[in-house]
């Protein structure tokens, strides 16, 4: 009984472990700039060649989330309808 139960969480962890960093976007080699704000959250943002390719946002109080430029064209990616997705990490190890 506890075989079978192994078998799925390795299927699991090596699929976790597939992503690498998590980033879908390159930011090897990144220059970033960190901003506090007042509130206690800081913004880190990622440029590659002078251009903004990721945003992460660390709350005072909250996990971190993300926003990306997956096309490369200088803005933040958004839905049809004009708003901003943001990400989450959700595990790593």
């Amino acid at each position: 009984m506890k075989q079978l139960l192994l078998i799925p969480l390795l299927a699991l962890a090596g699929c976790a472990t597939l992503g690498g960093d998590g980033a879908p976007v390159d930011v090897s080699g990144a220059d970033v700039t960190r901003k506090s704000m007042d509130n206690g959250d800081t913004i880190e943002e990622f440029r590659v060649g002078g251009q903004l390719r990721m945003v992460k946002v660390t709350p005072a109080r909250g996990a971190p989330f993300y926003m990306y430029d997956r096309d490369g064209d200088g803005r933040m990616d958004s839905d049809k309808d004009g708003t901003k997705p943001v990400y989450w990490k959700l595990y790593s190890w």
